[in-house]
């Protein structure tokens, strides 16, 4: 796994959680509508009991989900923030910081460093190459695309 790749994983995995946090909020929506329909006639003794209770079912299950996501972001960042420390260079690590754990635009990034845009991209080059990717993610990569 290259340092770019590597880094890009916190980004990645945010908008995972951001979207399952969408679908969560879609199924609540669903939920708060259903209603319950009073017939006469015999229904499906094996039917689901509610729309609202399996709803309620997915909603948890994003949840949870969502809770278990949290927690690797959380442990990524927490890796990604060692890595970026062990960058010798303090001007590194303040792009690499709010690169890949602020998420900042490029021309952000550029404003709040007082650099132009071009230099931001060298600078970012010279970054990346002074990142160490942790062995045990070298090796799970190794491994993976030997099977391939």
């Amino acid at each position: 796994m290259k340092a770019k790749e590597y880094l890009s994983q916190a980004y990645r995995l945010d908008q995972r959680i951001n979207s399952k946090i969408e679908q969560v909020a879609s199924l609540n929506d669903l939920a708060t509508k259903a209603t319950s329909t009073i017939s006469g006639m015999p229904h499906n003794p094996s039917r689901a009991i509610s729309t609202m209770a399996n709803a309620v079912d997915k909603i948890i299950d994003l949840q949870t989900e969502i809770n278990q996501d949290i927690d690797k972001l959380v442990d990524l960042k927490h890796e990604i923030v060692r890595s970026i420390k062990a960058v010798g260079n303090t001007e590194y690590q303040t792009l690499l910081e709010k690169r890949y754990l602020c998420f900042m635009q490029w021309e952000q990034i550029a404003v709040d460093m007082n650099y132009s845009i071009d230099n931001v991209f060298k600078l970012h080059k010279k970054a990346l190459d002074c990142v160490t990717v942790p062995r045990t993610l070298q090796k799970s990569t190794e491994n993976y695309s030997r099977k391939l």
